[in-house]
């Protein structure tokens, strides 16, 4: 559609070229992004994405010369060259290409047959997409390995796959069929040979990706409408990838400490005593737990911020009660707003104008679990601003955190017309362009109600979500079942969310839907045990999913894996604390630390939990052992204590209550002493575990709930080991004093050496050894300890 190019002026970070049927733009976002627009529905870019002010738009120097036949832009890491018909291609700064715009056109893989005759039988028939008002076509070399795009069903690698961008409420088993899931995440990796980068299509329209399924010549993403709107992130590495993309999307912030410990909720647990009677079965039990989830039946009638009184008629009471046991209550909340004259909530958005309309401007209504119902307008900022006040209607009676669901948004008659009208801060549009960031409004909103009315960092959950979604709240991939398949579909799902940006991300322990074996049960609770998001949810009418429901092994088994969570609780605290410094999730694909390894490429049934431990859980049913690859260098078997050299596969056992574990040589892993509750009691004695070789480690400690730490109110320490001289020396330090209820003492477990002495700062300590293993104490302040074995 543009032509051919007739010139160019440069303003700023900004060089608009003209050609004959248009204008296209490139903006130097810093030396490694580059913003190519094109204004084919506003004529600027909105983002509900890319905030400002933005940390990633940097000040850079940059050249732009003519060339024969292209202009030509220079980074001090990137050469752009523009082309006729606005073609964009893009090489490192050696001049190697990188992404260059495909020049044929789109040319789908014949399909033979009357696929009308499959169809009849109710099969349902493939075919080639359709042409879409804006697509960019990009050449494939070959050998490209694509991840993210949010959590999309399939593998890791969704190479030869084609998704297409439209939150969707889907109940049905999620297969690798499904193109669309609750989530809208345009964002996606390519890994070559020699260097990666990422793709970010900024369109809140229906977006298509098509990973070289229609022709391995090319690959594509396009829209139905909107603007020609993506952001080349050079990396090279997969990890510069994640961190630049965040950097422009925003990163997860720091949570609360609690709600990284253990979630349990059901569709749903009602009335008050059911609540009361779960809590104190995981106390009877054994069980750590800081979080009961309600879900919809605590509502009277499905009312928004209401509480059925007959059911619940105390609920400050009832949150008092668990508080005192540990436990925080979360709630969920729906947009749909029951249509009923003389409810509060109902009226005073009715009266104000604050929900969304059909074409005519009549407030638009639609039926999902109260009835008939209304839908806030949450791209309009006052709606925001109300809906975030009304938070404290649930704070005030002792919810500690907010669940959003049905925000795609979900109706029991599908998705909302595209003639639904909505404000859209001053520039009115239609549900097609809203639909997909309703959800990351909402969380927008409820995120800004939280903290308004606590001070606090907010809890939030969602089901829907855009690209920046995580600046706001946690995530889950919705309603799964309780099927094999689905837990190890959940596995690439989390690391692809985590590339996508979302670091705090879990999924449905045990399954949504149908009955949860004992076998699945405990090998998922082994796999939620290392997600950011630990919650065991189930839908109504499925058997009881809380694992004294099972039998003892079962229960034993899921005790277990509790447990190991807790302890590892500093350790995922100071993985948050990264992702929100790096944008890194804490669980990581192989592929994210090696990518330079081509046997890790394809991995999606074992993780990385930081860089550190690496997980292999059995996700089959009846297997007691398992193949695992371990990446170059020396790992430690959790469980043998055995020392194997890495860049090979090793057979590992697995009985029921086992998660093969494998710790990478010179790590140092905080721990904490067992607790059924993050704060049941004061945290005086830090565990060190050292796992013999040279390697540092930076731990975090504060208040665990405030932002005080952003003013300095936190400990910092910085561990570090070397092998020397026959010994092992090991240097702990306190590099950051700023909160004064830290740690009085360390205690350092140094896995599978027998010392001979220990000598701190030059003088002797008594010490311990078993199991071939040494033990000390020394106070938080740190200091030199020398092993001699």
């Amino acid at each position: 559609m543009w032509g051919k190019r007739t010139g160019h002026e440069k303003e700023g970070r900004r060089i608009t070229v003209q050609y004959e049927g248009g204008e296209g733009r490139i903006e130097v976002i810093n030396p490694w992004v580059i913003h190519v627009f094109a204004p084919l529905h506003t004529q600027e870019p909105e983002s509900r994405a890319v905030e400002q002010p933005n940390p990633a738009f940097e000040a850079c120097d940059y050249r732009v010369s003519e060339r024969e036949g292209q202009l030509e832009i220079s980074t001090e890491k990137l050469t752009v060259r523009v082309y006729d018909h606005f073609y964009v291609d893009i090489y490192d700064a050696a001049g190697t290409p990188l992404c260059l715009d495909y020049r044929g056109g789109r040319d789908p893989f014949l399909r033979r047959g009357n696929v009308s005759i499959a169809e009849g039988e109710g099969h349902e028939a493939m075919r080639t997409s359709g042409h879409h008002k804006i697509e960019v076509l990009k050449a494939m070399e070959g050998e490209e390995k694509f991840y993210g795009l949010g959590d999309k069903t399939g593998p890791l690698n969704k190479r030869g796959y084609e998704y297409e961008m439209w939150n969707t409420d889907d109940p049905s088993p999620h297969v690798e069929s499904h193109k669309a899931l609750y989530k809208s995440i345009p964002f996606f990796i390519t890994l070559k040979e020699r260097a990666a980068y990422g793709l970010f299509f900024d369109n809140p329209f229906k977006t298509f990706f098509d990973l070289g399924k229609e022709n391995s010549a090319y690959y594509y993403f396009g829209a139905d409408d909107g603007n020609l709107d993506y952001y080349f992130i050079h990396g090279p590495s997969v990890k510069d990838v994640v961190t630049r993309y965040t950097a422009l999307t925003g990163r997860t912030p720091l949570p609360q400490l609690w709600t990284l410990g253990a979630h349990q909720s059901r569709w749903s647990y009602a009335p008050e005593s059911r609540v009361l009677e779960v809590a104190e079965k995981f106390r009877e039990h054994d069980l750590p737990l800081d979080a009961i989830h309600l879900d919809i039946d605590y509502m009277d009638g499905y009312r928004v911020f209401t509480w059925d009184n007959e059911r619940f008629p105390d609920p400050a009471a009832l949150a008092a009660r668990l508080r005192d046991m540990g436990i925080k209550l979360v709630t969920i909340i729906d947009p749909g707003v029951k249509k009923d004259k003389g409810y509060s909530i109902y009226d005073e958005g009715l009266e104000k104008g604050y929900y969304a309309t059909d074409k005519d401007g009549v407030t638009y209504v639609n039926t999902v679990w109260p009835g008939d119902s209304v839908y806030p307008d949450f791209s309009d900022e006052p709606v925001r601003k109300w809906w975030a006040d009304n938070q404290k209607i649930m704070l005030d009676a002792g919810v500690a955190g907010i669940w959003n669901d049905m925000n795609e948004p979900a109706s029991f008659t599908g998705p909302l017309p595209d003639n639904v009208r909505f404000k859209n801060d001053g520039r009115p549009t239609d549900h097609r362009e809203i639909h997909n960031v309703y959800g990351h409004l909402m969380s927008q909103s409820t995120f800004d109600g939280l903290l308004e009315a606590t001070g606090k960092r907010p809890f939030v959950i969602t089901r829907a979500a855009y690209a920046g979604t995580q600046k706001y709240s946690t995530v889950w991939t919705g309603d799964n079942q309780s099927f094999w398949e689905h837990l190890r579909m959940s596995i690439p799902q989390l690391m692809n969310l985590g590339l996508s940006g979302f670091a705090f991300s879990g999924c449905d322990v045990g399954g949504f839907s149908h009955d949860c074996t004992p076998e699945l049960l405990v090998r998922w609770v082994q796999v939620g045990a290392f997600s950011p998001l630990f919650r065991n949810h189930t839908a109504i009418g499925t058997r009881d999913q809380e694992p004294w429901a099972y039998d003892d092994e079962t229960l034993d088994a899921y005790r277990q894996a509790m447990k190991l969570r807790y302890r590892l609780l500093p350790y995922l605290y100071d993985l948050m604390r990264e992702a929100e410094k790096t944008g890194l999730a804490p669980l990581r694909p192989l592929v994210l630390e090696y990518p330079q390894d081509p046997k890790v490429r394809e991995i999606d049934d074992q993780f990385l939990f930081g860089s550190r431990l690496l997980v292999a859980p059995v996700v089959e049913q009846g297997k007691r052992h398992r193949s695992v690859y371990l990446p170059e260098g020396v790992w430690f078997d959790d469980r043998t204590g055995e020392r194997l050299e890495g860049g090979r596969a090793v057979l590992a056992e697995a009985p029921l209550d086992v998660c093969p574990i494998y710790v990478r040589a010179g790590t140092l892993l905080p721990a904490y002493p067992d607790r059924r509750y993050v704060g049941e009691r004061k945290v005086d004695e830090l565990l060190l575990y050292a796992y013999p070789g040279n390697g540092e480690y930076t731990h975090f400690e504060d208040d665990g709930e405030s932002y005080a730490y952003r003013d300095g109110g936190y400990n910092e320490f910085r561990f570090a080991q070397e092998e020397k001289d026959g010994g092992l020396v090991l240097s702990l330090e306190k590099v950051h004093a700023g909160y004064t209820e830290g740690y009085s003492s360390i205690r350092v477990a140094v896995h599978g050496v027998v010392a001979s002495s220990v000598i701190l700062d030059g003088q002797s300590i008594e010490f311990e050894t078993e199991d071939g293993n040494t033990s000390f104490n020394l106070s938080a302040s740190g200091g030199e300890v020398r092993l001699n074995v």
